[in-house]
């Protein structure tokens, strides 16, 4: 976010360099750069502060508020936050995967102001191995981008870890389409993938989020 507004700032400078001396076709360029990286800086802000909130809140709605569920890659806890709101009953697990100790203490300290640190836990892992027995969770979410060789292995996990009859649901920007058709391959039933919209792109229309969502077979 920082180096979008940097490269704003950058670019409107030379902008009006180029227009003082003159040069208009190279202040015409620089100023159009300048509105386009403040628009995927605006783009990006809304999604961060709000607009996944929303999409997630929406698509977590149906829980009916006991299942066991699991975050891949749950970072601040963005995603986990809202899971455990819902889960008055049940139990949201986030696993750590690259995060700093100030991410950690970041995703505890939000968990304390959102009421729901009761209901959640945190776990140090690689979703590519997770330290889970088969099935034993209701549900498994990532909102944070996995990567396409990662995030193909940790699918696979994440199938492997919920019960049958369970779901998981991935968003990502650019491998979603891989994931899918790793449960397909996997034998997930219900298995599709949406674009989430605008209020989930990440920087504008040129970045947009998807989720994949599948059930796990029942035999």
């Amino acid at each position: 976010m920082a180096g979008l507004l940097v490269g704003a700032g950058l670019l409107s400078g030379l902008a009006a360099v180029s227009f003082v001396l003159d040069v208009l076709p190279a202040g015409a360029v620089f100023l159009f750069g300048a509105l386009y990286t403040l628009a995927s800086a605006a783009s990006h802000l809304y999604t961060s502060r709000r607009g996944k909130f929303a999409v997630w809140g929406e698509r977590l709605r149906p829980l009916r508020g006991d299942e066991r569920l699991l975050d891949l890659s749950c970072g601040r806890g963005d995603v986990l936050l809202v899971a455990a709101g819902r889960l008055e009953q049940g139990r949201a697990t986030g696993v750590l995967w690259r995060a700093t100790s100030r991410v950690e203490r970041a995703a505890r300290r939000n968990a304390v102001a959102e009421g729901v640190s009761d209901r959640m836990s945190l776990v140090r892992a690689d979703p590519r191995d997770l330290p889970f027995e088969d099935g034993t969770f209701d549900v498994v979410v990532s909102g944070h981008p996995l990567g396409r060789g990662a995030g193909e292995r940790a699918v696979r996990e994440a199938y492997r870890v919920l019960r049958p009859g369970g779901q998981v649901l991935i968003a990502d920007v650019r491998h979603a389409a891989a994931y899918e058709e790793v449960l397909r391959r996997l034998g997930a039933r219900e298995v599709r993938r949406r674009d989430l919209g605008g209020r989930a792109w990440r920087g504008g229309p040129w970045a947009r989020t998807e989720l994949v969502e599948g059930t796990k077979a029942t035999v």
